[in-house]
């Protein structure tokens, strides 16, 4: 391990880096934790087609589906987009750093 502090991004606002510096490393790590799994959630919305990304609404569905397409892999979830007012089904899942989406169908008016 070295002495000297580690250098910050660029993209790291300096009040940012001047607050942590009084933090321990649990905080540090929860920090990190937290950062990540919010970088992961915005990755969602980032990777959309840009007409897409001004219109739509995004929410999981955490029931589970028998009707899997088998190019969709088990982690995948069910998600609604709504798209200039029309609400769709997708099945979303990670692969790798990406995000997939593979649309499912309509959500009926029922729902």
């Amino acid at each position: 391990m070295t002495d000297a502090p580690p250098v910050a991004p660029e993209t790291v606002p300096d009040d940012v880096i001047e607050m942590l510096g009084d933090w321990t490393p649990a905080q540090l790590r929860g920090l990190a934790e937290y950062a990540d799994a919010l970088a992961d959630s915005r990755e969602v919305v980032e990777t959309k087609p840009a007409d897409e990304n001004d219109e739509s609404e995004t929410n999981q569905i955490d029931e589970p589906q028998d009707d899997r397409p088998d190019d969709v892999p088990a982690k995948a979830t069910i998600t609604v987009k709504e798209i200039n007012e029309n609400r769709y089904y997708y099945w979303q899942w990670r692969d790798g750093d990406a995000i997939r989406s593979k649309y499912k169908g309509p959500v009926s008016a029922e729902e």
